[in-house]
């Protein structure tokens, strides 16, 4: 018997869901592909871009999602789907910033319009590939540098940290690696330890039960998602410790109470729930005959702490 975790059914439900019914001359389809479906920053996107979608009534939207963060192929098979299908846009945030190039090409080769946010292609691979595509999104480097000079100022200078990083195929992933070694870095902050954990709650919940069990004296954790953040809050209380600050990013529903009470030091709002109908605005813009978007359109970030959290 094949069994299906909630994460795959919603992501099989985008796909039927939504309006099938061939789109009017008139109104063109955009095809929006996220990564996991099981992380709420891409629920809040979802929920923002139908609501947009909603809200302009002028463009048929379709939507897919990864089953988990690690799930590449299924987006490589959407964007090869939606180009079968003869979408006009393909907004997309790319699981692997590598990988997801040719397909991406494939698209842009048949006419459709791709616009690449969240995170960034890889600048060699579209070179190698001979595209020029641009980016509209955050620098995560920026704001991982931020929270992680929260963190650097609650614990002063010599506090003892591990990070706990993204997937490595992910542009997002190295530069909020890279903003947090900046922090320990000016903060003049010890880093123990640094490991992936792909995104993933449960993954970091284990990955950091083992950095803790290596160096009991860690004082503080750069965490490069909220979920991870929450995997590795998990393992604090299953641990008893109440010692160590926890920074994440993201600044989805779930860490609010976090904050509150002191278990999350702070996080990265970089408006998710915004940011695909964002980019689907401008991808219509393009479509109806708009200037090429160029270069990075840089997206808002703002440090989100227990004092202005909502």
């Amino acid at each position: 018997m094949k069994i299906f975790t909630i994460a795959s059914i919603l992501a099989l439900s985008l796909t039927t869901a939504l309006p099938t019914i061939a789109a009017a001359a008139d109104k063109p389809v955009v095809g929006l592909a996220m990564k996991s479906l099981a992380n709420d920053f891409f629920k809040n996107m979802l929920e923002g871009a139908e609501a947009h979608n909603k809200k302009r009534g002028d463009y048929e939207l379709k939507a897919i999602g990864m089953q988990n963060e690690t799930d590449f192929e299924s987006q490589v098979n959407g964007v090869e789907n939606f180009i079968t299908q003869g979408v006009d846009a393909i907004v997309i945030a790319p699981a692997d910033s590598r990988a997801m190039v040719a397909p991406l090409k494939k698209a842009m080769d048949a006419g459709i319009t791709v616009i690449n946010f969240d995170v960034s292609l890889d600048e060699q691979a579209k070179k190698d590939a001979g595209i020029d595509l641009a980016f509209v999104g955050p620098d995560n480097r920026l704001g991982a540098k931020m929270v992680g000079e929260a963190l650097a100022k609650d614990l002063g200078e010599g506090g003892k940290v591990v990070i706990i990083e993204g997937n490595p195929g992910a542009d997002n992933a190295a530069q909020r690696k890279l903003g947090f070694e900046d922090a320990v870095a000016s903060g003049k902050l010890e880093l123990l330890d640094s490991r992936t954990a792909h995104w993933e709650t449960e993954e970091a919940n284990s990955v950091f039960s083992n950095m803790l069990t290596a160096h009991p004296d860690i004082q503080g954790v750069l965490a490069a998602n909220d979920s991870m953040a929450i995997g590795v809050v998990k393992a604090l209380d299953a641990a008893g410790r109440k010692d160590i600050k926890v920074v994440g990013f993201d600044n989805v529903p779930a860490v609010a109470p976090l904050l509150k009470d002191g278990k999350l030091l702070a996080t990265v709002d970089q408006f998710g729930s915004q940011m695909a109908a964002n980019a689907i605005d401008k991808a219509l813009e393009v479509v109806a005959g708009g200037p090429k978007l160029e270069g990075w359109i840089k997206t808002d970030i703002e440090l989100v702490t227990k004092d202005n959290v909502k």
